[in-house]
């Protein structure tokens, strides 16, 4: 089963989600600001992504600017990434879809359309 992670007030989220019911996709709806990843769930889907970590940064979110996280991550261990990503679901990237094969981070309909109609 596919798991969508996304945050209900989020326009990229909404429309992915879309895209994911015009194209009869089923998957199961998480939400990241009540139930934020683990550090162990984000560590798995990191690996299983082959994305750089920064890639899981919502680098555009109030939090992470006002934080200074951008300059902090250079200095950062992987456990201190995990953790600060794993502190706040609006840390991390949305909308975040973790299939058996796959976790795509963000929207891309060319690449979402890639891993989930093209086998």
């Amino acid at each position: 089963m596919n798991t969508f992670i996304c945050y209900d007030r989020c326009t990229t989220c909404k429309k992915a989600q879309k895209w994911l019911d015009d194209n009869g996709i089923s998957y199961s709806t998480r939400p990241i600001k009540e139930e934020n990843p683990t550090a162990e769930e984000l560590k798995g889907w990191i690996k299983k992504s082959g994305k750089p970590v920064n890639k899981f940064f919502n680098t555009s979110g109030q939090l992470y600017r006002s934080m200074g996280v951008k300059d902090k991550l250079p200095d950062m261990t992987e456990d201190e990434i995990l953790s600060l990503l794993s502190s706040d679901g609006m840390m991390v990237k949305r909308p975040l879809l973790i299939t058996d094969s796959a976790v795509l981070v963000g929207f891309k309909e060319a690449e979402w359309k890639e891993v989930l109609l093209e086998d």
